[in-house]
């Protein structure tokens, strides 16, 4: 037990619960939470299967999602409930956050059922590949200990073509006529409309590794590129830089997102539509395409968002 590791467990541990505790609305409302979060859990396996891909249709773009058995009720429902909003089948990649296994990949299958699973092997094997740890230092070490960066690195790396990642924790209310529209003809890059600009390093440093002007806004709950047009050495360089002068963040992997964008000119989903951080009003009736239940919006999504989409 180092010193270092003594200080974190009798300080910042306990400071960093309290924080939490006052953000969730105190303990009654934190067990009230995680009440309704095992509710969803259970549901997830009631949900039905969603019908097959067309074989005489093309197969069309990957919609990604690094997963895992602890949030594999969270995925389930957004998959699940893009599919219903949508209307039709969709190609669904699960990125292994390096615990699934067979019990995973068996649900996995039976709700969708042309689902693709990436184990943590293969990931592993496909950046040796691509992404060389002697070539790309700063990448590799980073995904081992910070997961967000493997929806850059697991789902892009080696893997030519459009491909749409998403975050678990969303769910979809209405047709997504914009997304299904990049879907169709994924030319530009796309991406989720933030609150606020939520890169965790500051924008001066930020720009000097962008290409062009830094986009404002940035939320990578969704995020559509083209995986070729990924430039690896500048986003080492760029993730390399920002920790060495800044150190590690929680937002690294949409900084990085932001200035991957600033060489493009990406499609913004309509905030009104695609709403990050939704009210607890917004959460007990939905009037949006999408939630992105970020932050204080996770008690409305544990407690309402998820049974406006459960086939009772």
């Amino acid at each position: 037990m180092t010193a270092g590791r003594l200080l974190y467990l009798g300080y910042h541990a306990p400071l960093a619960a309290l924080a939490r505790s006052v953000r969730e609305g105190g303990p009654l409302n934190q067990w009230r939470n995680r009440r309704a979060e095992h509710a969803m859990r259970v549901a997830a396996a009631w949900l039905t299967p969603t019908a097959p891909l067309d074989p005489a249709l093309p197969r069309g773009p990957d919609l990604c999602f690094l997963t895992g058995k602890k949030y594999w009720h969270q995925t389930a429902f957004c998959a699940w409930s893009l599919v219903r909003a949508a209307g039709r089948p969709l190609p669904f990649v699960f990125h292994d956050d390096g615990t699934i296994d067979q019990e995973f990949i068996n649900e996995a299958h039976r709700l969708f059922p042309d689902s693709k699973i990436i184990t943590a092997t293969v990931a592993e094997a496909v950046l040796d590949a691509f992404l060389p740890t002697a070539r790309f230092p700063a990448l590799r070490a980073q995904r081992r200990t910070y997961l967000h960066l493997r929806k850059l690195t697991d789902c892009h790396a080696g893997r030519p073509g459009p491909r749409l990642v998403l975050d678990s924790d969303m769910l979809f209310f209405r047709r997504p006529d914009a997304l299904l529209a990049w879907l169709d003809d994924p030319a530009p890059a796309i991406h989720l409309t933030d609150i606020a600009d939520a890169y965790g390093y500051p924008a001066a440093t930020l720009q000097t590794l962008s290409t062009g002007p830094l986009p404002s806004c940035v939320n990578v709950g969704v995020l559509g590129l083209r995986s070729e047009t990924i430039d690896w050495e500048k986003l080492e360089h760029a993730c390399a830089t920002l920790l060495a002068q800044h150190g590690t963040s929680y937002f690294l992997e949409q900084a990085l997102s932001a200035i991957l964008l600033s060489a493009q000119n990406p499609t913004r989903l309509p905030a009104a539509d695609y709403r990050v951080l939704p009210t607890q009003a917004e959460c007990q009736q939905p009037t949006a395409v999408l939630h992105h239940y970020v932050a204080e919006s996770k008690r409305g999504y544990f407690r309402h968002g998820w049974r406006h989409v459960f086939p009772r």
